[in-house]
């Protein structure tokens, strides 16, 4: 690699550091245009890579990418809308893959419908960003044990029983790196787009202020119904249109 486009790179990579955790490296910005219904909108794009098992140094890490592998890995990204470090009012989106949902338009769940309304809630916001967390599929337990799941699904158990049944919990997300790269961007309180008062008080126990909680239902079919009212009671998830108060830190 030459030293123009290293240069090029090195300053668009920054490493984030936390004592007692692994270094990540957040690239970025890319400008990304998207068509969202009628219009076009441009997003800043970035992504992010645990730097477990790789080196902090720029330089170093740009040299160890070729044998890295990372297309056999996931690595997760957030598109960010308008002044998101300073807005006064800024929404937020943790939003777990969904390989069927988000790519196939699967309507065995939400996640599709729920991915493209948030960002058009970011957009008519005026500021946000929306964290797209690619090591969340089927809540945590991969996209494989998913399609399992699936399959006990449609023996009868629900979303719940069929995960536990597999020998995993109901809900198995971490969204400690994703609330590390939210901190890097953002000190400011947020509005969080979400039914899951567990993102609210993930948040919160980190000790980002919370301003809201925005509920997103909506897409309800004959084919999700049943998936929507295990969310609501076994997991624990608000159902709703009005926005929820939130704690604050």
């Amino acid at each position: 690699m030459n030293k123009n486009i290293q240069k090029i790179l090195r300053d668009k990579i920054e490493v984030i550091q936390q004592e007692g955790s692994h270094d990540i490296a957040l690239a970025g910005p890319v400008q990304l245009p998207v068509r969202l219904g009628e219009q076009e909108v441009t997003f800043q794009w970035y992504t992010w890579l645990s730097l477990k098992d790789l080196p902090s140094d720029k330089e170093e890490l740009l040299k160890a990418l070729p044998e890295a592998d990372l297309a056999f890995s996931q690595q997760s990204s957030v598109l960010v809308y308008g002044d998101f470090s300073s807005a006064d009012d800024a929404m937020i989106r943790f939003h777990s893959i969904c390989h069927t949902g988000d790519i196939f338009g699967s309507m065995r769940c939400d996640c599709g419908y729920q991915l493209r309304q948030s960002m058009n809630m970011i957009v008519e916001n005026g500021s946000g960003a929306l964290f797209y967390l690619a090591d969340h599929e089927g809540r945590g337990i991969g996209l494989f044990t998913k399609s399992l799941a699936y399959i006990l699904q449609e023996e009868g158990l629900d979303t719940v029983e069929a995960n536990e049944e597999l020998g995993f919990e109901d809900d198995q997300r971490s969204y400690n790196e994703a609330i590390r790269i939210l901190q890097a961007f953002r000190k400011k309180p947020v509005s969080l787009i979400t039914n899951n008062p567990k993102k609210v008080n993930s948040l919160s126990e980190a000790g980002m202020s919370v301003h809201r909680s925005v509920p997103l239902w909506g897409d309800v079919s004959e084919h999700n119904r049943k998936y929507l009212q295990t969310k609501v009671e076994k997991s624990g998830h608000m159902q709703g249109t009005e926005p929820q108060p939130a704690l604050q830190r």
